[in-house]
């Protein structure tokens, strides 16, 4: 190929912005509720895709070579496996976030377009949601006030699954805490419809009524019940599909969830960046710049903070804390993946109370199990009462092994708590 051959592959283009519908795979319930939002209320047209079950995944293992990453094969199979039920062909075009790392976002579009053509769809336009000036024909722009906009979905989202992790398990009325979330994500996002509730005071505003109205539900807390961290590579820690709804069946087995939020990750993908400069020697612009969304993000990560505090419940760490946590564990230059990140979040957690942990890994993931099996020795040693169970997921992987070493788990958490109890007697 010439260097000025161009691969040439079907495009998104503003005008089709009202009449192709923008297909988005799930992940985060209450995030992605809040995103497709503010996409319909800046003239796209969107739909989160939610099709689950066997096909997704034959789908994927189709098109998909069975030693590529597990979410890329998850998600790919969902888009051609909702595809393959549309009427509408002709009028859909499909988005895939791109981080710019080593691999997994960053790779997948090459992998969905190869997938596309061999399914028979390959006319259809795959369209890029990036920060790092990849896939720079799309015609889905990062404009100044959509990134505004979308930085205040992600931290209202935060705290809507934060604090519905926290009461979920001990609702009286069950269904009670999803409930709210959802009623708040409906008054969000009319509020986004009118220009409003992205400001900083608004922020603030918001965030302390949705803590306020969680501190009201009515909660039995009389039982202590297992507290379980989530960490693992960013999708199958999130998506219900990737990680066969883990969230779910903790509670399920009476126990305490907790997710560290995509705050987290998202000031990790930043800090690469200083990180970068600082090891590498990369781009000194790009740091500065990302010096500065930094500054944007501590000053709302504040707020959540703050509003939560004004509750019952005990507000997540600042993650400048959490950053600091990994060091002398895996050094800041560990980018792949979710690298340093990935045990920061298990020796906060370990820190906070959540001391059971299930770290979630695509079987055959380097980085992740670098990061996370490969550091459990280190912080066990650090912390002996550390109870972590590493699970991998993959097309051949079976839910009740996953589930029975999980079990496994929780079973020595309550010989624990157990423990605890028979000593304050």
């Amino acid at each position: 190929m010439q260097e000025n051959d161009k691969i040439e592959y079907p495009k998104f283009t503003s005008s089709m912005r009202k009449t192709h519908t923008i297909l988005i795979p799930s992940m985060l319930e209450f995030h992605m509720a809040l995103f497709e939002s503010i996409l319909l209320q800046n003239g796209y047209k969107v739909e989160i895709m939610r099709n689950e079950g066997p096909s997704v995944v034959e789908e994927g293992l189709k098109y998909v070579h069975n030693d590529t990453c597990y979410p890329a094969l998850l998600v790919i199979g969902q888009f051609i496996d909702n595809l393959n039920h549309r009427t509408d062909l002709d009028k859909v075009v499909l988005l895939i976030t791109q981080t710019g790392g080593g691999c997994r976002a960053s790779n997948y579009i090459h992998l969905l377009r190869k997938a596309l053509k061999k399914a028979g769809y390959g006319y259809i336009p795959v369209v890029s949601l990036n920060a790092s000036n990849l896939e720079k024909d799309s015609g889905l722009r990062l404009t100044l006030p959509l990134i505004k906009k979308i930085a205040a979905a992600m931290t209202y989202g935060d705290v809507l699954m934060y604090l519905h992790n926290k009461t979920r398990s001990y609702e009286t009325e069950k269904g009670s805490a999803k409930k709210l979330a959802l009623d708040w994500i409906q008054r969000l996002s009319g509020q986004f419809e009118h220009n409003k509730g992205t400001s900083y005071r608004a922020l603030r505003k918001n965030i302390n009524a949705i803590a306020k109205d969680f501190d009201s539900l009515t909660l039995d807390l009389s039982k202590a019940k297992p507290k379980v961290g989530v960490v693992g590579e960013i999708y199958v820690k999130y998506a219900p599909l990737g990680n066969n709804h883990l969230e779910d069946f903790l509670v399920s087995q009476d126990a305490e969830v907790m997710v560290p939020g995509l705050y987290g990750f998202i000031l990790y993908c930043l800090y690469n960046s200083i990180y970068d400069y600082r090891f590498y020697k990369s781009s000194k612009l790009k740091s500065i710049g990302c010096r500065y969304l930094i500054h944007y993000l501590r000053k709302r990560e504040k707020l959540m903070i703050n509003g939560i505090s004004k509750t019952k419940f005990t507000p997540m760490k600042y993650f400048a804390h959490t950053k600091d946590l990994s060091e002398g564990v895996l050094s800041h230059g560990t980018k792949m993946g979710e690298g340093w990140l990935l045990t920061a979040e298990m020796m906060e957690l370990v820190e906070i109370g959540y001391g059971n942990i299930v770290c979630t890994q695509p079987f055959g993931c380097l980085p992740n199990h670098i990061c996370g099996k490969g550091v459990m020795k280190k912080i066990k040693s650090l912390h002996p009462d550390a109870n972590i169970v590493a699970i991998d997921y993959d097309p051949s992987a079976t839910k009740v092994n996953q589930e029975n070493r999980i079990k496994l788990m929780l079973s020595i958490a309550r010989e624990r708590i157990k423990e605890d109890e028979e000593a304050k007697l």
